[in-house]
């Protein structure tokens, strides 16, 4: 089966390495969370941790489109997180990437990166309010937001899930991690106020971030909040409006679980 193998020039003595782990991956065991798509394991290589990330393999039109005519996710993932680096926006470092392919169809995908242990995600902020730096981390964020915006780094999966933060001894750092869907350019007022519309369903926690994007933009605070919280609302409702004809659509794989 053809495929693609490419390792970072500053990382070229781990090459053998990667590869061999890359094939040796239904082999190792610890799994990096959930798994429901994609599956993240980690790795040990020459006592540092990595992590290779196996991306599904897409329905038969995207077979043909990744093959073609659009870069696999692996290797977006790879070359959004080089740019971001050179940004000096904050990601895994990212070590490899390897797609396997037909002669007419693409198959496989892996993105390797460095393991970063990270205190929380920003997850953790919209389950648990009683972390003690709750708020100073939620106004650290946006303005690491406000940051990627001023960069010209949309960042399309600004999820809940996606971002890793670390506690130093100067304030916070953020990782950006799931990176296969990122546009650059400069961003509108509007566009850089939707970026926040997938982060939480809190309105206290868009009371926040929409007075420190004001701080860090001069904008007025009423206009932010007043779209933020539209912009939230409108992903929520649409979100949940899928995820319900999904429901209605797929009953039968239910029906199918509850008879297993």
């Amino acid at each position: 089966m053809p495929y693609r193998f490419e390792v970072h020039n500053s990382k070229m003595n781990l090459k053998p390495l990667v590869k061999e782990a890359i094939g040796n991956f239904e082999n190792y065991k610890e799994i990096l969370g959930d798994a429901e798509r994609n599956v993240i394991k980690i790795v040990d290589l020459e006592d540092q941790k990595y992590t290779i990330k196996s991306f599904k393999i897409p329905n038969i039109v995207n077979q043909i489109a990744y093959r073609f005519f659009r870069k696999s996710k692996a290797e977006r993932s790879y070359m959004y997180a080089n740019k971001l680096l050179d940004l000096g926006i904050k990601t895994p470092f990212p070590i490899a990437y390897e797609i396997k392919t037909t002669a007419f169809l693409f198959k496989k995908s892996f993105y390797v990166s460095e393991l970063v242990e990270c205190d929380l995600t920003y997850r953790e902020l919209t389950t648990d309010f009683s972390i003690a730096d709750h708020e100073d981390i939620l106004r650290a964020f946006t303005r690491f937001t406000y940051e990627l915006h001023k960069n010209g780094v949309n960042f399309l999966d600004h999820s809940p899930g996606n971002t890793l933060i670390e506690r130093t001894g100067n304030g916070y750092e953020f990782y950006l991690v799931d990176l296969n869907r990122m546009e650059f350019g400069e961003m509108s007022f509007e566009t850089r106020i939707k970026n926040f519309a997938r982060l939480t369903i809190h309105e206290s926690m868009i009371k926040v971030m929409s007075n420190e994007y004001a701080k860090c933009t001069g904008e007025e605070e009423s206009e932010i909040f007043k779209l933020m919280w539209q912009y939230t609302q409108e992903f929520q409702n649409r979100y949940h409006g899928k995820r319900k004809l999904k429901r209605k659509i797929f009953f039968w794989k239910k029906k199918y679980r509850e008879e297993a």
